[in-house]
């Protein structure tokens, strides 16, 4: 039987190349976020896609709960505010998108990742150790991320779910449009990778995919970094 997988942040960048990886090794995949008419035509091939803004209430539950089976869920949801998320609402907000976004729904999907003995994989990031100074709630939200999954990884193992995460450096993504655009910014950040290069979102996604298979079913609570070895140096 085909794994069923739900990416939450799955319309695009990191969520959508895990959602087009997950449905090419064998998956029935669920993309679900915001802007679904923008969708590639690939993704939209690919998958089954829903309209979900996690600011609904109960809109996230409700997606979960509709559907019988669930082996795998990706919480891949995340907005950044640079320089104005030290407005405490703007603050709130991402932190509420997030982070408490990735407990939603993980609480949501317990029972029935629990019936399947299946995962979580959390997107984290490199922020997740260290501050950003524009960026105070997405550098909150993203060590919560960590901390919230090895607590499920370690609550939940006894009923064979596994939680894991991965913690992307520097993706080209839109979030980081602005600043593959500015030469002296993207210039800093990979003078500082080892590798020398901005990561793609197919490679966040291929560690995902790894922490959700076969290879992996002795790892959780584990956060594994995919950023040219930026933490390192």
């Amino acid at each position: 039987m085909a794994r069923t997988a739900l990416v939450v942040g799955g319309t695009s960048g990191i969520g959508a190349a895990t959602a087009l990886r997950l449905a090419a090794d064998g998956a029935t995949v669920i993309a679900a976020g915001l802007n679904t008419a923008a969708a590639s035509p690939e993704l939209r091939q690919a998958v089954e896609l829903h309209e979900l803004d996690l600011r609904t209430p109960g809109a996230l539950e409700d997606l979960i709960t509709s559907h019988p089976r669930l082996d795998v869920l990706v919480n891949a949801a995340g907005i950044i505010r640079r320089g104005d998320e030290h407005r405490p609402e703007v603050f709130a907000e991402v932190v509420e998108i997030n982070l408490t976004g990735a407990m939603r729904a993980a609480a949501a999907a317990h029972e029935l990742l629990a019936e399947s003995k299946g995962c979580i994989v959390n997107v984290a990031s490199m922020l997740s150790y260290f501050g950003g100074p524009l960026v105070p709630g997405y550098s909150a939200s993203k060590g919560g991320i960590v901390q919230l999954t090895k607590s499920l990884a370690v609550a939940w193992a006894a009923e064979g779910i596994r939680v894991n995460a991965v913690a992307p450096g520097w993706i080209a993504t839109d979030l980081t449009a602005a600043l593959q655009a500015d030469p002296v910014a993207a210039e800093r950040i990979l003078s500082r990778t080892p590798m020398a290069r901005w990561g793609r979102a197919a490679e966040v996604a291929g560690a995902i995919a790894f922490l959700t298979g076969p290879d992996a079913t002795f790892i959780t609570g584990a956060v594994l970094p995919v950023d040219g070895g930026y933490q390192s140096n």
